[in-house]
């Protein structure tokens, strides 16, 4: 049986500037017959300035769930459906998410089409390694889950990117200041429109900063993150208060063998495998 269903396109609209959009998603979105979108008064500036006049309807966090199921039977019927949000690419952060997972459920097909994304374009402005990152968007409002998140994060080695708003900036930068200490970071406001703005600089600068200036505009906080030889010290320091016997008996008592035991407590005391040896040779308590 020929699947008659339509297609799912995934859009990636622009960030700030209208001119970051391809070409294939103008032709796209002037093509389908349906385009979804988070905030249509906000998408009819986009679609104005291209001059696309293909219908929209909105789908947005608080419709998601009756709109989902509208799209997808017009999907089903044949109807083919360009998914757009208000800046950048859907599905990240956003409750286009939860559309895409729906239609392959439904046995819709879906497809991406590239362009802006805010967390991808800070990232390459921030000056930060790039070659392994971390997206956790916003923060949780409530304040144990963020917490917990900002506790998992702090012995993460790679870069660390949030989205923040600007009257929660802050105190979010005094929240990372308070566990994670004075790190280098990058604080970008107003990505690809006229007041873009980078300040590469460490926490307690950046509180400085924000301290004496109100935040104003969007923005993206992107963090170094834990170096693998701080990640070390602390370690041998959690150990500081043990002898190597008293800690080569930590692991004992856990079932491992000695030889093994021997092994991990080198690695956490960053000496070598002979020292330890010695240390239990001699009965050293030190």
């Amino acid at each position: 049986m020929v699947n008659m269903a339509g297609k799912l396109y995934i859009c990636a609209t622009p960030i700030g500037n209208l001119d970051d959009i391809t070409f294939r998603v103008v032709k796209t979105l002037k093509e389908v017959d349906l385009i979804a979108a988070e905030d249509t008064r906000h998408s009819r500036k986009l679609l104005n300035y291209y001059e696309i006049d293909t219908p929209v309807t909105s789908y947005h966090e608080h419709n998601k769930k009756e709109k989902a199921r509208y799209l997808i039977e017009l999907l089903l019927s044949g109807k083919n459906i360009a998914l757009i949000t208000d800046a950048g690419t859907p599905a990240i952060s956003d409750p286009g998410e939860d559309l895409v997972k729906m239609a392959y459920e439904a046995g819709i097909e879906v497809t991406s089409l590239p362009g802006p994304c805010a967390l991808i374009t800070g990232l390459t402005l921030s000056g930060l390694s790039t070659r392994r990152f971390a997206f956790e968007a916003f923060l949780p409002a409530d304040k144990k889950e963020r917490q917990r998140i900002i506790g998992e994060l702090i012995n993460d080695t790679r870069t660390i990117i949030l989205y923040e708003a600007p009257h929660r900036l802050l105190k979010t930068l005094k929240e990372l200041y308070e566990t994670m200490g004075d790190r280098s970071i990058a604080v970008i406001k107003e990505l690809t429109k006229i007041h873009e703005t980078v300040l590469r600089t460490r926490i307690s600068d950046a509180i400085a900063i924000y301290e004496q200036e109100e935040p104003k505009g969007e923005y993206l906080i992107i963090i170094e993150g834990k170096s693998v030889k701080e990640i070390e010290a602390d370690q041998q320091n959690l150990w500081g208060d043990k002898t190597i016997i008293e800690h080569l008996k930590v692991y004992t008592d856990q079932g491992f063998d000695k030889k093994e035991a021997m092994k991990m407590v080198a690695k956490d005391r960053g000496i070598s495998k002979r020292d330890v040896y010695k240390a239990v040779i001699d009965g050293n308590d030190c």
